[in-house]
């Protein structure tokens, strides 16, 4: 060949080339006709012999069952244990009953009706469709139709040597799904055959041509200067030494550039965090600056009022201290407040799963409230038919509930009542407060549970709210998974949490939820 000339070499590689693009259409056209032949001939001998083959298999089950109950004729009316064994093993209801049709007994949950259906054999009055087998003078194979649920059976009636009658029934609707699923699953299987081959067939064709063609992207892609791509041919000729001294060089340069990478990235995450600890920093400081600011310019100015003797007689002074107690009294809280957030969103004071009466928490929680609830007039109704059992930690959802009423008692407008409820909601139980009063504005329902964020500050500033309070509410329902929300009603506003119900087993989704 190499004395041919350069357009013949041209044209003979063009012709071996036109040659295996044939052959490489005609592998696949041929490969697609055999699996479609076979898809073709496996589909057609389900359709033809899966029905008729599970209807003689269901024969054949019914007649061993007839078998054993034979054998079993002295104490088969019991329906001992190895009867109920055999009705769930081969999926046959098993019905027997004395020679009178008095007494039935049955393996499933209708026996009066299925008696009355073998009543209507006996006495030749059954009115739907029946096709009669196989009748011997032991027992009758029909197949039948239940015209009120529309289903098949394969059943098998008659009278065992003891006088006891007896109805065997299978349902034959399983076999025509079988044989649905069985071609669906034949014609998914084919599809992805053929789809399969048509990358299969290629890659074979071209086997010996890849290794040159991934040299050649690899070099094209270090030049780019991708230096983490690598040659991964097992040949071992020029090619594969070929690969290995790019692989040695890609190594070398991608070792370095990985480092620089994970320099980098480190910079990088360094830097978010400052920022992102700056931002809460100013936050923090912000809301508290604020907060404080109040309280501090009050004590400030009543105790400058105390020393320049301005209270001159005890009962100013009386108030004037009381001013400053309460002052310092709404720090200390609003502090505590913080110190509890801080250690639940940082994981320092962990959920600590257990399995309690929800009942008895809310009970204890009104009974500690029902004392400033009496003092501002305000009503709390609670209901409960018996033991809520849920799951999570009971000290921290006594203090969700404790928030809740609290947050609802200061806000108790109209007739000053408070309902609280719980409703079983699948595997969660709902936990309502409900309050009368002035609806939440709209614009500020979505903010309620965020930090510092106060609806109406001035009345929050008057029976002490620091904004804080649902705010722990909502870090104590994350770290338990569960929800809670704010909702406006009609005559006032209710506040909702979630908890898991479960069992006293465990909780429900005990693998995302473990009981420490």
């Amino acid at each position: 060949m190499q004395n041919l000339p350069a357009s013949a070499r041209k044209r003979s590689a063009a012709a071996r080339k036109a040659a295996g693009q044939s052959m490489q259409g005609e592998l696949s056209r041929l490969l697609v006709a055999i699996i479609a032949a076979d898809l073709i001939i496996i589909g057609l001998l389900t359709w033809l012999w899966l029905g008729p083959f599970y209807k003689q298999f269901k024969i054949r089950t019914m007649k061993d069952a007839y078998s054993k109950l034979v054998e079993m004729s002295n104490d088969v009316a019991n329906l001992s244990d190895e009867v109920m064994e055999m009705s769930v093993r081969d999926n046959i209801m098993i019905l027997m009953t004395n020679s009178d049709l008095s007494d039935p007994h049955s393996t499933k949950q209708d026996a009066r009706r299925n008696s009355t259906r073998l009543f209507g054999y006996v006495s030749g009055l059954y009115s739907d469709r029946i096709t009669v087998l196989k009748k011997t003078d032991e027992y009758t194979l029909q197949e039948t139709t239940d015209s009120k649920i529309n289903t098949n059976y394969l059943e098998m009636w008659g009278q065992l040597d003891n006088g006891y009658w007896f109805l065997l029934q299978t349902p034959l609707e399983s076999m025509t799904e079988s044989v649905r699923l069985t071609l669906i699953f034949y014609t998914l299987v084919g599809v992805i055959t053929i789809l399969a081959s048509l990358f299969i067939i290629p890659f074979i064709m071209k086997r010996y041509t890849r290794p040159i063609k991934q040299l050649t992207d690899l070099s094209r892609r270090m030049a780019a200067m991708d230096f983490g791509a690598k040659y991964t041919g097992e040949e071992q000729n020029e090619i594969g030494a070929l690969g290995e001294s790019f692989n040695k060089m890609s190594a070398g340069l991608e070792a370095s550039i990985s480092e620089l990478k994970s320099v980098n990235a480190e910079l990088q995450k360094d830097n978010e965090r400052k920022t992102q600890i700056d931002e809460v920093r100013k936050e923090f400081l912000n809301n508290v600056s604020h907060e404080l600011k109040t309280p501090l310019a009050l004590i400030q100015g009543y105790a400058e009022g105390l020393k320049d003797n301005i209270a001159e007689d005890p009962e100013s002074r009386d108030f004037y201290l009381d001013v400053i107690i309460d002052e310092a009294s709404k720090m200390n809280s609003m502090v505590r407040k913080l110190l509890t957030l801080n250690q639940i969103e940082f994981g320092n004071d962990p959920v600590r799963m257990e399995y309690f009466d929800l009942h008895e928490v809310i009970d204890g929680v009104i009974a500690g409230m029902s004392l400033i609830a009496d003092s501002q007039g305000v009503t709390i109704r609670y209901a409960s038919d018996g033991p809520v059992m849920v799951w999570g930690d009971s000290f921290k959802i006594e203090e969700v509930l404790t928030n809740y009423l609290s947050n609802a008692v200061n806000h108790a407008e109209g007739r000053k009542e408070i309902d609280v409820r719980t409703e079983r909601q699948g595997d969660t139980v709902k936990v309502t407060v409900r309050n009368t009063g002035s609806p939440i504005p709209e614009s500020d329902l979505p903010h309620v549970f965020e930090k510092f964020y106060k609806v109406d500050k001035a009345r929050t500033r008057a029976y002490g709210g620091s904004g804080i309070g649902l705010s722990i509410v909502k870090a104590i329902m994350d770290g338990h998974n569960q929800a809670c929300g704010a909702e406006n009603l009609e005559d006032g506003v209710e506040f909702w949490f979630t908890l898991d119900a479960g069992t006293s087993a465990g909780p429900a989704g005990a693998a995302e939820k473990t009981p420490d």
